[in-house]
């Protein structure tokens, strides 16, 4: 009687040398994923800091009157953080601008069926909230309070594409929106009746129509006004930037100042212009009227700021005790540092042009 044979392993052998290998895993860190909030902020920052940057490149040319080695010498000699820096501060106002009307516009289309994926409406729902308040946070300081009403319609608009408010309770909304509405009406009703009162339709309208429109401005859209809304809203938002790099072109952004000489018989001449370089022996002033003037150092007797030229008011309306035609911060500075008297070598006009040393 023979044995029983066993069972052969052959079988089980080849079938594991035919199962598939799961695949490799590669070492070393994964890309990470490009989320909307990154995709947010590097937007923002690409518009931030290139718009203001580009800005002063060319605003020292135009300082320079087009003059190629002018331009030369205001690149080498004026700081660039400094010059990045005014330019910032003078033109936060109109990209705060340019911002808000592409998030607005954004969040029309966002609630707009069939509009959610135009550019607008993409770059709102994506950019992250924190960086939506701080853009909201810095319009709200340095527009014009004249102006400050827009932000509240502009503001439901810009909220209602995010994730956090399509996701709150309705209940909550009205909350948030009517504590809002009635902060404001507590802020600014003793203007509305000034405004009344004085027969200023205009700022009457400014203060009183935009939270209204704040009531009615969410929810759905009819699909003829996304559709007129996806057209011209990137054109609105490029011919804004434009008209807003084109008035950041005739800011200054350089101290004009007063330099009172004197020359080797006696006479005295003031200079007015902007300081651009100074060594021991001499200093470089970029006339206001044109061209570039070397003086010695030994002849200047005085120097003088010369603070800008204040615009006439058009209205004679406060909120608060801070004027309608004033920012927040410019209202607060001069509560702080209330205007000098402006100096009477500032009203004269600079001495003929010289190009030499004096």
């Amino acid at each position: 009687m023979t044995p029983p044979r066993r069972p052969s392993s052959l079988p089980a052998a080849r079938s594991r040398l035919t199962r598939p290998r799961p695949p490799a895993r590669r070492s070393g860190p994964a890309a990470p994923a490009e989320t909307p909030a990154r995709y947010g902020t590097q937007s923002f920052w690409s518009l931030a800091v290139a718009f203001p940057a580009a800005l002063s490149l060319l605003r020292l040319w135009i300082e320079a009157g087009g003059q190629f080695q002018t331009t030369l010498l205001l690149v080498q000699n004026v700081n660039p953080v400094n010059l990045f820096a005014t330019t910032f501060l003078v033109s936060m106002r109109l990209v705060t601008g340019v911002l808000v009307l592409a998030f607005a516009l954004g969040g029309v289309l966002s609630h707009a069926p069939g509009f959610e994926q135009r550019w607008l409406a993409r770059w709102t729902s994506r950019t992250p909230p924190w960086l939506l308040a701080a853009v909201f946070g810095l319009a709200l300081a340095t527009w014009q309070i004249l102006y400050l009403p827009l932000l509240i319609p502009a503001f439901v608009l810009v909220a209602q594409a995010t994730g956090e408010w399509r996701t709150a309770r309705p209940g909550n909304r009205l909350v948030v929106l009517g504590a809002l509405l009635a902060g404001y009406a507590a802020v600014i009703w003793p203007t509305l009746v000034d405004a009344y009162t004085q027969r200023v339709p205009l700022v009457f309208a400014m203060f009183a129509v935009p939270p209204l429109l704040a009531l009615g401005v969410g929810g759905r859209v009819p699909r003829w006004f996304a559709l007129a809304v996806a057209v011209a809203g990137p054109v609105a938002v490029v011919a804004f930037s434009i008209a807003a790099a084109a008035t950041s072109m005739t800011m200054p952004v350089l101290p004009l100042t007063v330099t009172t000489v004197t020359g080797p018989e006696g006479e005295s001449a003031s200079i007015r212009g902007y300081v651009v370089a100074s060594d021991d022996e001499l200093t470089a002033i970029l006339q206001e009227s044109g061209g570039v003037r070397y003086v010695r150092n030994s002849a200047v007797v005085n120097r003088v700021l010369c603070p800008a030229s204040p615009d006439v008011p058009l209205y004679r309306l406060r909120v608060h005790d801070l004027h309608v035609e004033d920012s927040l911060l410019e209202a607060w500075g001069r509560r702080v540092r209330p205007a000098p008297l402006v100096d009477a070598t500032c009203r004269i006009r600079s001495s003929p042009r010289s190009t030499g040393p004096l």
